[in-house]
């Protein structure tokens, strides 16, 4: 079952159960969607997106939705920084586990060796491994930090 299957089943089954907040999480979900998808064909792309690429639409959702907790929590708007950490909760029962560190360590040394990584100037090349292979496991922002530190 595709993810973009398993999202509309679970948003079927919000709808019956009455779960409100749940339905209104699972239906921003399925609009970035649908966006994605909107502008995918306007680029003369796919009809629809792939799961790959809907793992990366939620996953930035993930990271909008902790970065507004984080502003609510220190304006100490603490019901809207819930509401928050709710939708990512929600947002995160349909992405990848993320990776451990010791896990994202392995990975970049195994992708470092695949593409003969050798100067700071294949820093790209590595992250495109892994942004292919692990999409939605990892924090790239942070595995770019530590790419870079394993050549300075």
């Amino acid at each position: 079952m595709s993810l973009r299957d398993r999202l509309q089943a679970a948003l079927k089954e919000a709808m019956k159960a009455k779960a409100a907040d749940r339905l209104s999480t699972l239906r921003l979900i399925n609009a970035a969607i649908k966006d994605r998808d909107i502008a995918s064909r306007g680029e003369g792309g796919p009809e629809m997106v792939s799961d790959a690429e809907i793992t990366a639409i939620m996953g930035k959702m993930v990271k909008q939705r902790q970065e507004s907790a984080r502003a609510y929590e220190e304006g100490g708007r603490l019901e809207l920084a819930e509401k928050e950490l709710a939708e990512i909760g929600v947002i995160q029962e349909y992405l990848p586990r993320q990776m451990t560190e010791a896990e994202v360590a392995e990975a970049v040394e195994a992708a470092m060796a695949e593409t003969g990584a050798a100067s700071i100037r294949d820093v790209g090349k590595v992250m495109a491994v892994l942004k292919a292979k692990y999409a939605g496991q990892m924090d790239f922002g942070a595995v770019g930090a530590l790419v870079k530190a394993r050549f300075g």
